[in-house]
């Protein structure tokens, strides 16, 4: 897959997280996001992993929505690079994390999740072709790429880390 995706192939409300993204290598950034999630989340203190600071999500609820997230996002494009038109619904965010019972995990394997989930993300990916990458899909109501739906993956994570960076000092 080559090439950054165009405004065209995204929401406007997607358009934050691919800025976020500023390769055109996208598969190599997400093999090595990995360890950029991994020494960040490494770095605070376990107990502060269960703090909710500015009543915000913890750092395991933040781990277990980029899971959640991955999960969707991936599948989304795994779909449309199958050339399945079927609509796909929005998730609400908020719900999941509450279902999710991150805070009664260990920070370590949450990290192993988003691991595995993230290298199950790039084997799939890997070794798709120019044209996969630019077929379309809708998803929570909007026309997306399979390229820019692996741009928002990467960037989504991003944004949560420069968050957690901020609001701990790590």
């Amino acid at each position: 897959m080559t090439g950054r995706p165009e405004p065209t192939e995204y929401a406007s409300f997607y358009a934050d997280y691919v800025k976020r993204a500023d390769t055109d290598n996208v598969i190599d950034a997400l093999e090595k996001q990995i360890g950029e999630v991994t020494s960040v989340i490494r770095r605070i203190p376990d107990s502060a992993t269960l703090e909710h600071r500015d009543g915000k999500w913890s750092v395991r609820e933040v781990l277990s929505h980029l899971i959640d997230g991955e999960r969707i996002f991936s599948y989304r494009a795994f779909r449309f690079s199958r050339k399945d038109a079927q609509p796909l619904s929005g998730f609400e965010q908020d719900d999941y994390v509450r279902e999710g019972n991150a805070n009664a995990r260990p920070t370590s394997e949450l990290l192993e999740e988003f691991s595995l989930l993230r290298r199950a993300t790039v084997a799939t990916f890997r070794n798709i072709t120019p044209e996969i990458g630019i077929r379309r899909g809708v998803a929570n109501g909007a026309e997306i790429s399979v390229r820019a739906m692996l741009y928002v993956i990467l960037g989504h994570a991003r944004r949560h880390m420069e968050i957690i960076k901020q609001r701990y000092g790590v």
